[in-house]
This record gives C-alpha cells, structure tokens and sequence, in this order.
C-alpha cells in the first residue's frame, strides 16, 4: 500500500516535493509511478502519467513531456519511499497526484506512463492546486 503526502496550495513558478511511502512489500523490486488525475476527470483511466523511476537497482526515469525539466523524481529504498520534486509549477500541474507500482516489468518501458491499468497499490492520493 502507498501513501502519499506533500500536497498543497503553491503559486505558479513554486516548488512542492511529493512523499510516496510504500509498506507491505519490497519496494526496490517495483517500477514506480505518479500519475495524477486532473480537475473534472474521476476515472482511473483518465490519470495521466507523470513520471516512472525503475526498480531492482536501476536510475532509470521516464518524464510526461509536459513536466520534462520541472519535475523530478527519486526513490530512497531504505526509508521505502518514493519522491516527486515539482519545480517550477503552473496551473495545468494542479490534480490529484497518486503513486502506484508497475505490475510486471520492473523498468519503465515505453507504455508505463500510459497505462494506469497496469499498476496497483494505488494509494488515497494528494491534492496539488496551484494557483495564485
């Protein structure tokens, strides 16, 4: 299960740092993702990927281009958390920002950011609004 926190009120061109805290199971096995789920959409399928950072070791990242250069994410396995840095943020960056894990590969391939239906573990998720 994930649990994320870190959400809030920030201006445009602010900085917020998302926590994903992971319990139940190894969390260095699993790619991992933050999706977020924009104002006005309610479905699981509607969550538009963010961002992936890999499992087993790896550094690898994938980026949503509309946050390539802002966002940043990193992993820190021994307190079984994963983070998301958000630098530089405007109003599209507001939503509903989750964490899941990629059921199956342990890299984040080409389609991860696409596919929430290929994840699990999602948590209760955390509300980002920017606005000035």
């Amino acid at each position: 299960q994930f649990v994320e926190s870190g959400g809030g009120l920030v201006q445009p061109g602010g900085s917020l740092r998302l926590s994903c805290a992971a319990s139940g199971f190894t969390l260095d096995l699993f790619a991992i993702t933050w999706f977020r789920q924009a104002p006005g959409t309610e479905r699981e399928e509607e969550r538009e990927g963010v961002s992936c950072i890999s499992g087993r070791g790896s550094s690898f990242t994938t980026y949503a281009d509309s946050v390539k250069g802002r966002f940043t994410v990193f992993r820190d396995n021994a307190k079984k958390a994963v983070y998301l840095q958000m630098d530089n943020v405007n109003a599209e960056d507001s939503g509903i920002y989750y964490c899941a894990r990629q059921v199956g590969p342990t890299s984040c391939v080409d389609n991860t950011l696409r596919n929430p239906w290929t994840h699990d573990n999602w948590g209760q998720g955390t509300q980002v609004t920017v606005s000035s």
